[in-house]
Protein backbone atom coordinates (compact mmCIF):
# COMPACT_ATOMS: atom_id res chain seq x y z
CA UNK A 1 0.00 0.00 0.00
CA UNK A 2 1.46 3.45 -0.12
CA UNK A 3 3.69 4.73 2.12
CA UNK A 4 1.93 6.58 5.16
CA UNK A 5 1.98 10.41 5.17
CA UNK A 6 1.76 12.11 8.88
CA UNK A 7 0.90 15.50 8.40
CA UNK A 8 1.29 17.15 11.39
CA UNK A 9 4.46 15.70 13.58
CA UNK A 10 7.02 17.76 15.63
CA UNK A 11 10.47 15.48 14.91
CA UNK A 12 13.46 15.84 17.08
CA UNK A 13 16.58 14.39 17.03
CA UNK A 14 16.68 11.15 19.21
CA UNK A 15 19.88 11.57 21.56
CA UNK A 16 20.55 9.50 24.42
CA UNK A 17 18.59 10.42 27.67
CA UNK A 18 22.14 11.15 29.82
CA UNK A 19 23.71 12.56 27.46
CA UNK A 20 23.83 16.51 27.25
CA UNK A 21 21.08 17.27 24.91
CA UNK A 22 18.99 14.23 25.84
CA UNK A 23 15.47 15.07 27.54
CA UNK A 24 14.15 12.26 30.13
CA UNK A 25 10.98 10.52 28.98
CA UNK A 26 8.59 11.25 31.68
CA UNK A 27 5.66 9.50 30.07
CA UNK A 28 3.48 6.66 31.71
CA UNK A 29 5.57 3.60 30.45
CA UNK A 30 8.44 5.62 31.72
CA UNK A 31 7.53 6.81 35.18
CA UNK A 32 4.02 5.76 36.40
CA UNK A 33 4.10 7.97 39.52
CA UNK A 34 5.09 10.90 40.77
CA UNK A 35 7.80 9.13 43.16
CA UNK A 36 9.62 7.25 39.75
CA UNK A 37 9.81 10.47 38.02
CA UNK A 38 11.53 12.14 40.68
CA UNK A 39 13.74 9.17 40.86
CA UNK A 40 14.61 9.19 36.87
CA UNK A 41 15.11 13.20 36.95
CA UNK A 42 17.26 12.85 40.16
CA UNK A 43 19.29 10.04 37.63
CA UNK A 44 20.02 13.09 35.12
CA UNK A 45 20.56 15.48 37.73
CA UNK A 46 23.55 13.28 38.38
CA UNK A 47 25.43 13.89 35.58
CA UNK A 48 24.46 17.40 34.75
CA UNK A 49 26.73 20.17 36.03
CA UNK A 50 25.22 22.61 38.73
CA UNK A 51 23.05 25.28 37.65
CA UNK A 52 22.14 23.47 33.95
CA UNK A 53 18.61 22.25 33.39
CA UNK A 54 17.52 19.22 33.75
CA UNK A 55 14.72 18.54 31.44
CA UNK A 56 11.99 16.07 31.20
CA UNK A 57 8.90 15.81 29.00
CA UNK A 58 5.50 13.46 27.79
CA UNK A 59 4.12 13.52 31.41
CA UNK A 60 0.70 12.85 31.59
CA UNK A 61 -1.38 14.28 35.00
CA UNK A 62 -4.01 12.23 34.52
CA UNK A 63 -1.67 9.11 34.69
CA UNK A 64 0.19 10.51 37.14
CA UNK A 65 -3.11 11.51 39.17
CA UNK A 66 -2.38 15.04 39.20
CA UNK A 67 0.00 17.42 37.90
CA UNK A 68 4.07 17.49 39.76
CA UNK A 69 4.70 20.71 41.75
CA UNK A 70 7.72 22.55 42.05
CA UNK A 71 7.70 20.76 45.13
CA UNK A 72 7.88 17.39 43.71
CA UNK A 73 10.37 18.67 41.60
CA UNK A 74 12.38 20.39 44.59
CA UNK A 75 13.13 16.83 45.29
CA UNK A 76 14.57 16.84 42.20
CA UNK A 77 17.73 19.13 42.46
CA UNK A 78 17.93 22.40 44.58
CA UNK A 79 20.90 23.24 42.47
CA UNK A 80 19.40 22.90 39.24
CA UNK A 81 16.31 24.16 37.05
CA UNK A 82 13.97 21.56 36.46
CA UNK A 83 11.71 21.30 34.11
CA UNK A 84 9.49 18.71 32.56
CA UNK A 85 6.68 18.79 29.73
CA UNK A 86 3.07 17.85 29.61
CA UNK A 87 2.25 15.21 26.99
CA UNK A 88 0.62 18.26 25.22
CA UNK A 89 3.02 20.42 24.65
CA UNK A 90 0.98 23.62 25.78
CA UNK A 91 1.67 22.71 29.66
CA UNK A 92 4.84 22.43 31.63
CA UNK A 93 6.15 21.74 35.42
CA UNK A 94 9.03 23.09 37.33
CA UNK A 95 11.10 23.44 40.52
CA UNK A 96 11.69 26.72 42.71
CA UNK A 97 15.29 27.32 41.28
CA UNK A 98 13.62 27.42 37.80
CA UNK A 99 11.09 29.98 39.34
CA UNK A 100 13.37 31.89 40.91
CA UNK A 101 15.46 32.23 37.84
CA UNK A 102 12.30 33.53 35.49
CA UNK A 103 11.49 35.79 38.65
CA UNK A 104 8.16 34.76 39.25
CA UNK A 105 6.99 35.08 42.77
CA UNK A 106 3.66 35.61 44.70
CA UNK A 107 3.35 39.24 43.00
CA UNK A 108 4.03 37.71 39.74
CA UNK A 109 1.11 38.11 37.01
CA UNK A 110 -0.45 36.07 34.88
CA UNK A 111 0.68 36.35 31.04
CA UNK A 112 -1.02 36.94 28.25
CA UNK A 113 -2.22 34.05 27.08
CA UNK A 114 -1.08 31.87 29.78
CA UNK A 115 -1.21 31.24 33.52
CA UNK A 116 0.65 30.48 36.62
CA UNK A 117 -0.83 27.90 38.76
CA UNK A 118 -0.79 28.74 42.47
CA UNK A 119 -1.24 27.21 45.61
CA UNK A 120 -4.21 28.06 48.22
CA UNK A 121 -1.80 30.92 49.49
CA UNK A 122 -1.23 32.58 45.97
CA UNK A 123 2.00 31.16 45.57
CA UNK A 124 2.98 29.86 42.06
CA UNK A 125 3.58 26.21 42.51
CA UNK A 126 5.32 25.24 39.37
CA UNK A 127 2.42 24.18 36.77
CA UNK A 128 3.25 26.54 34.21
CA UNK A 129 -0.23 26.73 31.20
CA UNK A 130 0.91 28.26 28.18
CA UNK A 131 2.77 31.36 27.63
CA UNK A 132 3.80 31.06 31.05
CA UNK A 133 6.15 27.49 29.36
CA UNK A 134 8.00 30.18 27.36
CA UNK A 135 8.34 32.68 30.65
CA UNK A 136 10.31 30.17 32.58
CA UNK A 137 11.84 27.83 29.67
CA UNK A 138 13.56 31.06 28.03
CA UNK A 139 15.16 32.03 31.73
CA UNK A 140 18.30 30.46 33.09
CA UNK A 141 21.45 29.18 31.60
CA UNK A 142 21.58 28.38 28.18
CA UNK A 143 21.26 24.84 26.90
CA UNK A 144 23.80 23.10 25.40
CA UNK A 145 23.97 23.12 21.67
CA UNK A 146 24.99 19.88 19.72
CA UNK A 147 27.28 20.44 16.86
CA UNK A 148 25.50 20.12 12.98
CA UNK A 149 26.72 16.49 12.58
CA UNK A 150 25.62 15.53 16.04
CA UNK A 151 21.98 16.45 15.53
CA UNK A 152 22.16 14.66 11.92
CA UNK A 153 23.00 11.43 13.75
CA UNK A 154 20.33 11.93 16.14
CA UNK A 155 17.76 13.34 13.39
CA UNK A 156 18.51 9.93 11.47
CA UNK A 157 18.06 8.02 14.10
CA UNK A 158 14.77 9.42 14.56
CA UNK A 159 14.23 8.78 10.96
CA UNK A 160 14.81 5.28 11.59
CA UNK A 161 12.14 4.90 13.73
CA UNK A 162 9.15 6.80 11.36
CA UNK A 163 10.36 3.95 8.31
CA UNK A 164 10.31 1.76 10.60
CA UNK A 165 7.00 2.29 10.91
CA UNK A 166 5.91 2.76 7.50
CA UNK A 167 6.01 6.78 7.41
CA UNK A 168 7.78 7.69 4.12
CA UNK A 169 6.56 11.41 4.38
CA UNK A 170 6.42 14.13 7.23
CA UNK A 171 4.80 17.40 7.28
CA UNK A 172 7.09 19.15 10.02
CA UNK A 173 4.37 21.76 11.69
CA UNK A 174 6.09 24.70 12.68
CA UNK A 175 10.00 24.97 12.00
CA UNK A 176 12.49 27.15 11.08
CA UNK A 177 14.74 28.12 8.01
CA UNK A 178 17.88 27.24 9.67
CA UNK A 179 16.47 23.62 10.61
CA UNK A 180 15.35 23.56 7.00
CA UNK A 181 18.89 23.64 6.24
CA UNK A 182 19.82 21.15 8.41
CA UNK A 183 17.76 18.61 6.72
CA UNK A 184 19.18 19.83 3.95
CA UNK A 185 22.49 18.49 5.34
CA UNK A 186 20.86 15.14 6.36
CA UNK A 187 19.38 15.08 3.65
CA UNK A 188 22.62 15.00 1.36
CA UNK A 189 24.54 12.71 4.18
CA UNK A 190 21.21 10.11 3.88
CA UNK A 191 17.90 10.30 2.38
CA UNK A 192 15.04 8.61 4.18
CA UNK A 193 11.71 10.48 4.56
CA UNK A 194 10.39 12.97 2.58
CA UNK A 195 9.73 16.62 4.30
CA UNK A 196 7.24 19.07 3.89
CA UNK A 197 8.22 22.35 5.95
CA UNK A 198 5.58 24.92 7.52
CA UNK A 199 7.46 27.14 8.95
CA UNK A 200 6.56 30.20 11.73
CA UNK A 201 4.73 33.02 10.64
CA UNK A 202 7.84 35.49 11.64
CA UNK A 203 9.89 34.35 8.85
CA UNK A 204 7.46 34.36 6.08
CA UNK A 205 9.18 37.67 4.22
CA UNK A 206 12.22 35.35 3.81
CA UNK A 207 10.77 32.47 2.99
CA UNK A 208 9.31 34.82 0.13
CA UNK A 209 12.36 35.63 -1.00
CA UNK A 210 13.62 32.28 -0.77
CA UNK A 211 10.74 30.86 -2.78
CA UNK A 212 11.41 33.90 -5.50
CA UNK A 213 14.91 32.91 -6.10
CA UNK A 214 15.24 29.14 -5.48
CA UNK A 215 11.45 27.54 -5.60
CA UNK A 216 9.69 25.90 -3.45
CA UNK A 217 12.20 22.87 -3.34
CA UNK A 218 12.23 19.09 -4.50
CA UNK A 219 10.24 15.51 -3.99
CA UNK A 220 12.61 15.57 -0.72
CA UNK A 221 12.12 18.81 1.33
CA UNK A 222 9.50 21.49 -0.28
CA UNK A 223 8.17 24.88 1.67
CA UNK A 224 4.95 26.20 1.37
CA UNK A 225 2.68 26.01 4.39
CA UNK A 226 3.42 28.76 7.08
CA UNK A 227 1.89 27.55 10.69
CA UNK A 228 0.05 29.69 13.28
CA UNK A 229 -1.20 29.26 16.72
CA UNK A 230 -4.89 30.93 17.49
CA UNK A 231 -5.51 28.95 20.44
CA UNK A 232 -4.50 26.18 22.81
CA UNK A 233 -4.78 22.63 23.62
CA UNK A 234 -7.15 20.10 24.28
CA UNK A 235 -5.35 17.24 25.82
CA UNK A 236 -3.75 20.24 28.23
CA UNK A 237 -7.44 21.57 28.96
CA UNK A 238 -5.91 24.93 28.15
CA UNK A 239 -8.61 25.44 24.39
CA UNK A 240 -11.22 27.62 24.75
CA UNK A 241 -14.58 26.84 24.48
CA UNK A 242 -18.12 28.39 23.98
CA UNK A 243 -18.99 26.75 27.11
CA UNK A 244 -17.30 25.51 30.26
CA UNK A 245 -15.53 22.33 30.75
CA UNK A 246 -17.83 19.81 32.58
CA UNK A 247 -15.56 19.10 35.30
CA UNK A 248 -14.79 23.26 36.23
CA UNK A 249 -18.19 24.78 35.57
CA UNK A 250 -16.64 27.95 35.90
CA UNK A 251 -13.59 27.51 33.37
CA UNK A 252 -13.83 28.45 29.69
CA UNK A 253 -10.16 27.62 29.32
CA UNK A 254 -7.63 30.50 27.82
CA UNK A 255 -7.95 32.48 25.37
CA UNK A 256 -6.12 33.33 21.85
CA UNK A 257 -3.61 35.94 22.77
CA UNK A 258 -4.05 37.30 19.07
CA UNK A 259 -7.26 39.14 18.61
CA UNK A 260 -9.22 38.79 15.58
CA UNK A 261 -8.18 41.85 13.59
CA UNK A 262 -4.47 40.45 14.35
CA UNK A 263 -5.52 36.79 13.70
CA UNK A 264 -7.09 38.23 9.99
CA UNK A 265 -3.71 40.39 8.71
CA UNK A 266 -1.57 37.26 9.42
CA UNK A 267 -3.52 35.15 7.37
CA UNK A 268 -3.60 37.76 4.68
CA UNK A 269 -0.07 38.23 4.69
CA UNK A 270 0.11 34.33 4.13
CA UNK A 271 -3.03 34.48 1.59
CA UNK A 272 -1.52 37.22 -0.39
CA UNK A 273 2.26 35.45 -0.71
CA UNK A 274 0.50 32.58 -2.34
CA UNK A 275 1.55 30.37 0.85
CA UNK A 276 -0.43 27.98 2.63
CA UNK A 277 -2.05 28.46 5.91
CA UNK A 278 -2.33 25.90 8.56
CA UNK A 279 -3.78 27.31 11.86
CA UNK A 280 -3.71 25.42 15.03
CA UNK A 281 -7.18 25.73 16.77
CA UNK A 282 -8.72 23.12 19.32
CA UNK A 283 -11.52 24.62 21.35
CA UNK A 284 -14.77 25.27 19.48
CA UNK A 285 -14.43 29.51 20.08
CA UNK A 286 -10.51 29.08 18.76
CA UNK A 287 -12.03 27.08 15.76
CA UNK A 288 -14.84 30.01 14.82
CA UNK A 289 -11.99 32.83 15.26
CA UNK A 290 -10.17 30.80 12.81
CA UNK A 291 -13.26 30.45 10.07
CA UNK A 292 -13.98 33.95 10.92
CA UNK A 293 -10.63 35.25 9.75
CA UNK A 294 -10.30 32.81 6.91
CA UNK A 295 -13.99 34.35 5.58
CA UNK A 296 -13.41 37.61 5.56
CA UNK A 297 -9.64 36.96 4.02
CA UNK A 298 -11.02 34.57 1.17
CA UNK A 299 -13.73 37.27 0.64
CA UNK A 300 -11.26 40.05 -0.47
CA UNK A 301 -8.83 38.25 -2.14
CA UNK A 302 -10.93 34.72 -3.44
CA UNK A 303 -7.94 32.00 -4.68
CA UNK A 304 -9.18 28.54 -5.87
CA UNK A 305 -7.92 25.45 -4.28
CA UNK A 306 -6.06 27.18 -1.92
CA UNK A 307 -6.24 24.50 0.84
CA UNK A 308 -5.50 26.23 3.67
CA UNK A 309 -5.73 24.28 7.09
CA UNK A 310 -6.80 23.98 10.36
CA UNK A 311 -4.60 21.87 12.44
CA UNK A 312 -6.70 19.63 14.91
CA UNK A 313 -9.90 21.08 14.95
CA UNK A 314 -10.93 19.34 18.22
CA UNK A 315 -14.02 20.63 19.32
CA UNK A 316 -15.85 21.00 16.23
CA UNK A 317 -19.90 20.82 16.05
CA UNK A 318 -21.65 20.25 12.80
CA UNK A 319 -21.84 23.58 12.37
CA UNK A 320 -18.86 24.61 12.26
CA UNK A 321 -17.86 21.20 10.18
CA UNK A 322 -20.35 23.04 7.79
CA UNK A 323 -18.80 26.23 7.40
CA UNK A 324 -15.26 24.57 7.03
CA UNK A 325 -16.75 22.45 4.29
CA UNK A 326 -18.08 25.56 2.75
CA UNK A 327 -14.61 28.07 2.69
CA UNK A 328 -13.17 24.57 1.44
CA UNK A 329 -10.25 24.08 4.71
CA UNK A 330 -8.64 21.27 5.27
CA UNK A 331 -8.28 19.56 8.33
CA UNK A 332 -6.09 17.99 10.73
CA UNK A 333 -7.73 15.95 13.50
CA UNK A 334 -6.07 14.27 15.99
CA UNK A 335 -6.16 10.49 16.34
CA UNK A 336 -4.87 9.92 19.69
CA UNK A 337 -7.97 8.84 21.83
CA UNK A 338 -5.66 5.26 22.70
CA UNK A 339 -2.98 7.31 24.31
CA UNK A 340 -5.12 10.42 25.33
CA UNK A 341 -9.15 9.56 25.18
CA UNK A 342 -9.18 9.59 29.29
CA UNK A 343 -8.04 13.86 28.82
CA UNK A 344 -11.77 14.00 27.00
CA UNK A 345 -13.69 13.33 30.55
CA UNK A 346 -12.93 16.84 31.22
CA UNK A 347 -15.26 18.04 28.30
CA UNK A 348 -18.04 15.90 29.29
CA UNK A 349 -19.42 12.66 27.42
CA UNK A 350 -22.22 15.22 25.75
CA UNK A 351 -19.19 16.73 23.36
CA UNK A 352 -17.64 13.49 22.41
CA UNK A 353 -19.36 12.89 19.07
CA UNK A 354 -18.27 16.18 18.09
CA UNK A 355 -14.84 15.86 19.13
CA UNK A 356 -11.78 15.01 17.17
CA UNK A 357 -14.38 14.97 13.69
CA UNK A 358 -12.71 12.46 11.38
CA UNK A 359 -15.86 10.76 10.57
CA UNK A 360 -18.36 14.40 10.37
CA UNK A 361 -15.62 15.89 8.62
CA UNK A 362 -15.66 13.29 5.43
CA UNK A 363 -19.15 12.44 5.72
CA UNK A 364 -19.53 16.55 5.02
CA UNK A 365 -17.14 16.02 2.17
CA UNK A 366 -14.10 17.93 4.10
CA UNK A 367 -10.63 16.91 3.23
CA UNK A 368 -8.89 15.13 6.22
CA UNK A 369 -4.97 14.58 6.86
CA UNK A 370 -3.73 11.35 8.87
CA UNK A 371 -1.06 12.54 11.74
CA UNK A 372 -0.06 11.51 14.77
CA UNK A 373 1.09 15.25 16.38
CA UNK A 374 4.05 13.14 17.68
CA UNK A 375 5.30 13.79 20.22
CA UNK A 376 1.89 14.02 21.75
CA UNK A 377 0.90 10.59 20.60
CA UNK A 378 3.03 7.87 18.95
CA UNK A 379 4.13 8.23 15.43
CA UNK A 380 3.25 4.36 14.87
CA UNK A 381 0.56 4.85 11.50
CA UNK A 382 -0.75 1.28 12.11
CA UNK A 383 -2.21 2.67 15.74
CA UNK A 384 -3.44 5.76 14.67
CA UNK A 385 -5.47 4.28 12.56
CA UNK A 386 -6.73 2.35 14.44
CA UNK A 387 -7.66 4.65 16.79
CA UNK A 388 -9.22 6.78 14.10
CA UNK A 389 -11.41 3.52 13.42
CA UNK A 390 -12.50 2.14 16.83
CA UNK A 391 -12.17 5.54 18.95
CA UNK A 392 -11.19 3.37 22.05
CA UNK A 393 -8.76 4.12 25.04
CA UNK A 394 -6.08 1.94 25.98
CA UNK A 395 -8.15 1.87 29.07
CA UNK A 396 -11.02 -0.01 26.74
CA UNK A 397 -13.17 2.97 26.76
CA UNK A 398 -14.69 4.70 23.80
CA UNK A 399 -15.53 8.08 22.95
CA UNK A 400 -17.49 9.32 20.52
CA UNK A 401 -18.40 6.05 18.56
CA UNK A 402 -20.29 8.27 15.85
CA UNK A 403 -16.96 9.23 14.75
CA UNK A 404 -15.45 6.47 13.70
CA UNK A 405 -14.24 5.63 10.07
CA UNK A 406 -13.72 2.40 7.84
CA UNK A 407 -9.87 1.36 7.94
CA UNK A 408 -10.12 2.21 4.63
CA UNK A 409 -11.19 5.73 4.75
CA UNK A 410 -8.57 6.04 7.74
CA UNK A 411 -6.08 4.52 5.64
CA UNK A 412 -7.03 7.49 3.12
CA UNK A 413 -6.73 10.39 5.19
CA UNK A 414 -3.03 8.61 6.09
CA UNK A 415 -1.88 8.59 2.82
CA UNK A 416 -3.94 10.44 0.30
CA UNK A 417 -5.39 12.92 2.29
CA UNK A 418 -1.84 13.97 3.65
CA UNK A 419 -0.71 14.36 0.46
CA UNK A 420 -3.58 16.77 -0.47
CA UNK A 421 -3.21 18.62 2.52
CA UNK A 422 0.03 19.75 1.59
CA UNK A 423 -0.87 20.34 -2.30
CA UNK A 424 1.49 16.68 -2.97
CA UNK A 425 -1.39 14.63 -3.99
CA UNK A 426 -0.15 14.89 -7.94
CA UNK A 427 3.06 13.10 -6.67
CA UNK A 428 2.16 10.63 -3.91
CA UNK A 429 -0.74 9.09 -1.54
CA UNK A 430 -1.61 6.00 -4.11
CA UNK A 431 0.10 3.74 -6.09
CA UNK A 432 -0.26 5.18 -9.30
CA UNK A 433 1.47 5.36 -12.55
CA UNK A 434 3.69 8.08 -12.32
CA UNK A 435 3.84 9.00 -8.43
CA UNK A 436 6.30 8.27 -6.54
CA UNK A 437 7.24 4.66 -5.56
CA UNK A 438 6.89 5.01 -1.70
CA UNK A 439 5.20 2.24 -0.05
CA UNK A 440 4.91 -0.24 2.36
CA UNK A 441 4.43 -3.86 2.86
CA UNK A 442 2.25 -4.85 5.64
CA UNK A 443 2.53 -8.71 7.77
CA UNK A 444 -1.03 -8.85 7.58
CA UNK A 445 -4.26 -7.17 5.70
CA UNK A 446 -5.59 -4.37 7.80
CA UNK A 447 -9.16 -5.09 6.11
CA UNK A 448 -9.62 -8.72 7.54
CA UNK A 449 -7.46 -8.08 10.76
CA UNK A 450 -10.02 -7.06 13.78
CA UNK A 451 -10.47 -3.60 14.23
CA UNK A 452 -8.50 -3.58 18.26
CA UNK A 453 -5.69 -5.53 16.66
CA UNK A 454 -4.70 -2.78 13.62
CA UNK A 455 -2.13 -1.65 15.99
CA UNK A 456 -0.01 -4.90 15.93
CA UNK A 457 0.44 -5.37 12.06
CA UNK A 458 4.01 -5.18 11.49
CA UNK A 459 5.51 -2.65 8.64
CA UNK A 460 7.94 -6.01 6.92
CA UNK A 461 9.50 -3.27 4.54
CA UNK A 462 9.09 0.22 3.45
CA UNK A 463 10.46 1.08 0.36
CA UNK A 464 11.12 5.29 -0.38
CA UNK A 465 11.89 6.36 -4.10
CA UNK A 466 11.50 2.63 -5.44
CA UNK A 467 14.65 2.15 -2.54
CA UNK A 468 14.20 -0.54 0.45
CA UNK A 469 14.96 1.74 3.45
CA UNK A 470 13.53 -0.66 6.13
CA UNK A 471 13.20 -4.24 6.37
CA UNK A 472 11.66 -5.92 9.67
CA UNK A 473 14.10 -7.91 11.31
CA UNK A 474 13.73 -11.91 10.14
CA UNK A 475 11.67 -10.73 6.93
CA UNK A 476 12.40 -12.77 3.93
CA UNK A 477 10.62 -10.82 1.88
CA UNK A 478 13.23 -10.19 -1.40
CA UNK A 479 10.76 -7.34 -2.87
CA UNK A 480 7.55 -6.00 -2.51
CA UNK A 481 4.93 -8.84 -3.65
CA UNK A 482 1.32 -9.24 -3.78
CA UNK A 483 -1.90 -7.01 -5.02
CA UNK A 484 -1.78 -3.66 -3.98
CA UNK A 485 -3.57 -2.23 -1.25
CA UNK A 486 -4.38 1.76 -2.51
CA UNK A 487 -6.35 4.33 -1.96
CA UNK A 488 -8.55 6.01 -5.03
CA UNK A 489 -6.45 8.73 -6.89
CA UNK A 490 -8.84 10.83 -6.57
CA UNK A 491 -8.73 12.72 -3.69
CA UNK A 492 -10.47 13.07 -1.18
CA UNK A 493 -13.27 10.94 -1.58
CA UNK A 494 -16.31 11.15 0.66
CA UNK A 495 -17.38 7.80 2.59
Amino acid sequence: MPGFNDAHIHPTPLYDEMSPWGTIDCSPAATPTIDALVARLREKAAVTPRGQWVRGGSYQDTKLGRHPTRDDLDRVSTEHPVLIGHSSGHVAACNSLALKAAGIDADAADPKGGRFDRDADGRPNGVLRESAVGIVKGAGPERPTPDTATWIKALHRRFDDYLAAGITSIQHAGTSLATVERYRRAQAARRQVRIYAMLRSGEIDELEQIIADHGRGDDWLQLGGIKTFQGNSLSGQTCWLSKPYDNRPDYYGIPPSRSLESLIDRISGIHEAGLQACIHANGDREIAMVLDAYEEVLARSPRPDHRHRIEHASVCPDELVARIKELGIVLAPHSYIWEHGDKMEAYGSWRWDFMHPNGSALAAGVAIAGNSDSPVSAAVPMLRIQSMVTRTSAEGKVYGASQRLSVLDAIRAWTLGSAYASHQDHRKGSLTPGKLADFVVLAADPRTTPPDALRHIDVELTIVGGEVVYRQEGSTLPAPVGRPLSPDAAAPASR
